[in-house]
């Protein structure tokens, strides 16, 4: 997410520019596969050259953090991880420790 091409889009369509890193968070298999019944919420951010396409969902960290799951079409995560990109360093923030709970929701107000 440290690209321009991304930044530049991400603050284009759901108005920030995201923290280079992502929170990668682990999931079970059944919740990622829910997460693609909001198709209609997906977005895109379009790669260029050799980065490929971001498939994009508004969503809430902990009730408090603004961002997005994002879907790397180039990704090399299994399903079960999904990774959130937030403007500011959401593991910094929160002191987050790896097996820290968190809770995310979609954002379906967000239209992107």
């Amino acid at each position: 997410m440290s690209l321009d091409v991304y930044r530049s889009q991400f603050q284009d369509k759901i108005g920030f520019k995201p923290y280079p890193g992502t929170l990668n968070l682990e999931i079970s298999v059944s919740n990622a596969r829910e997460i693609f019944n909001f198709h209609d919420k997906i977005g895109t951010i379009k790669g260029k050259g050799q980065f490929g396409e971001v498939k994009f969902i508004p969503a809430i960290l902990n009730q408090k953090f603004e961002g997005a799951i994002i879907f790397p079409i180039k990704s090399q995560h299994p399903i079960e991880i999904l990774e959130f990109v937030a403007p500011q360093n959401l593991r910094e923030t929160l002191k987050l420790n790896d097996g820290d709970m968190l809770n995310i929701t979609i954002d379906e107000k967000n239209p992107y």
